[in-house]
C-alpha cells in the first residue's frame, strides 16, 4: 500500500551560507550623444540640463547593438573578472523593461552565447530597480540551493522608447549593459534585501499608452487609409513627484538597508545609488549621514540614467577608474518605476577586465 501523504518527506535545497559578487563587466553603446545635440530638438541649454540632472553626455545603442548582444558582451566580460570557468554558471538572470520581444526572452540567447545553452535563464522586469531584484533573486538561489554561480544582468536600450521632442524625459535617458557573476562564499558579502513598491504613485512613471492600443490603433489607420504614422508608446515620467519619493522614500530604505546588513554608514566606503539623477544622489548622500570619505558614484553624468543597468554600470566605472576598490562595502539602492525599490549592501568584486 503506497505511503499516505503525510509520510511523504520532500527534499530541500543545500546550499552555500553565503553569496559574493566574483567578478564584474559592462557594455557601453559605441556612440555617446551630449547635451549639445540633444538641445537640437528641444528648447533647452546644455548648463540648464547639467544643473536639473547632472548629465553631461549618453551613451546610445545603434541598431547592431541589441539588449542580447550588450547583455552577452558585458556577461562574457563579468566571467572573465570573476575568473572562473564559464562551465560552472549554473543561471542568467537578465533584468530590463526594453527588450522588444516577449518571446523569446533574452536571458536563454545570452546563456547560449555563454556557452551555456541549457541552463536556467530568465528575464526580470523591475524597471530601474531591476538589477537589485535580480541580485536579491541570484543570491537567494545561491542559499536555497538552486544555483551555485549566476550571471545577473542589468541592462537597457532605452532609446528605443524615448520622445525626443520631450522636453521632460529625451536628455535623461541612455543605453548599456552591466553584468556581475554571483557565486558561494564562506563569508556572506550581500545582505539581504530590502524591497518594495509603491503602485499607488506607479503613475509617476509610465507610457503614453500600452501596446494593445498602439496596435489597434496602427490597425485603424490602415482599416481606414490613412497614411500618417501612428505614434508609438513612449516614456512618460513626472520628474517632481519621482523626486519627491525618491527624497523622502528611498533615503529610508537606504537606512533600512544598513540595519538590515548590520553595518553602519560610518562602515560604509562606496555609495552607488540608481544613477537617475545627481541632485537626488546628493540628497540621499547627506540624509545618510554618510562620511565625507566615502565614494558616490557619479555614472551619471557620462552615460545618464539606464535604468536597470544603472548600478552595475556606476560600480564597474568606479572600480575601473580607481574611486573604489575591490573588496570594499558599498550600499546599493536602486528606484524607479513601479514604484519599486531595492537596497543590499555589498562587498565590492575584482576590478573589470581592461577593454
Amino acid at each position: 500500500m503506497a505511503d499516505s501523504n503525510d509520510t511523504v518527506t520532500i527534499a530541500t535545497g543545500d546550499g552555500a551560507s553565503g553569496t559574493t559578487l566574483l567578478g564584474i563587466g559592462a557594455y557601453r553603446p559605441r556612440r555617446v550623444v551630449s547635451n549639445e545635440q540633444i538641445c537640437e530638438t528641444i528648447d533647452s541649454t546644455s548648463e540648464w540640463i547639467y544643473e536639473r540632472s547632472g548629465i553631461l553626455n549618453r551613451h546610445r545603442a545603434e541598431p547592431d547593438e541589441t539588449i542580447v548582444s550588450m547583455s552577452s558582451e558585458a556577461a562574457k566580460k563579468a566571467v572573465t573578472s570573476a575568473g572562473i570557468d564559464p562551465e560552472l554558471i549554473d543561471a542568467v538572470i537578465v533584468c530590463t523593461s526594453t527588450n522588444w520581444t516577449q518571446v523569446p526572452h533574452a536571458a536563454p540567447q545570452v546563456a547560449t552565447d555563454l556557452g551555456r545553452n541549457g541552463i536556467a535563464a530568465f528575464d526580470l522586469t523591475a524597471g530601474c530597480a531591476g538589477f537589485g531584484y535580480g541580485l536579491a533573486v541570484a543570491t537567494n538561489m545561491i542559499r536555497g540551493g538552486g544555483a551555485r554561480y549566476v550571471v545577473v544582468v542589468g541592462v537597457e536600450k532605452m532609446s528605443d522608447g524615448i520622445d525626443y521632442s520631450d522636453r521632460n524625459t529625451s536628455f535623461i535617458f541612455g543605453d548599456g549593459a552591466g553584468a556581475v557573476v554571483v557565486g558561494p562564499s564562506e563569508t556572506n558579502d550581500v545582505s539581504p534585501v530590502v524591497w518594495g513598491s509603491d503602485g499607488e504613485k506607479g503613475d509617476a512613471i509610465s507610457q503614453t499608452k500600452d501596446f494593445k492600443q498602439y496596435v489597434d490603433e496602427v490597425d485603424a489607420a490602415a482599416a481606414d487609409g490613412r497614411a500618417e504614422a501612428v505614434a508609438q508608446p513612449f516614456l512618460s515620467m513626472d520628474g517632481s513627484k519621482v523626486f519627491r519619493w525618491a527624497a523622502v522614500q528611498v533615503s529610508k530604505v537606504c537606512a533600512q538597508t544598513l540595519e538590515t546588513a548590520g553595518v553602519t554608514a560610518e562602515q560604509i566606503q562606496a555609495f552607488i545609488p540608481h544613477q537617475a539623477n545627481g541632485r537626488i544622489n546628493s540628497a540621499m548622500a547627506k540624509h545618510l549621514g554618510l562620511p565625507d570619505s566615502v565614494a558616490i558614484a557619479n555614472d551619471i553624468e557620462q552615460t545618464g540614467n539606464t535604468s536597470a543597468a544603472s548600478i552595475p554600470l556606476a560600480m564597474e566605472a568606479m572600480l575601473r577608474d580607481g574611486e573604489a576598490e575591490p573588496g570594499q562595502v558599498a550600499l546599493c539602492i536602486g528606484f524607479g518605476a513601479g514604484l519599486s525599490y531595492a537596497g543590499q549592501v555589498v562587498r565590492l568584486p575584482a576590478a573589470p577586465p581592461a577593454d
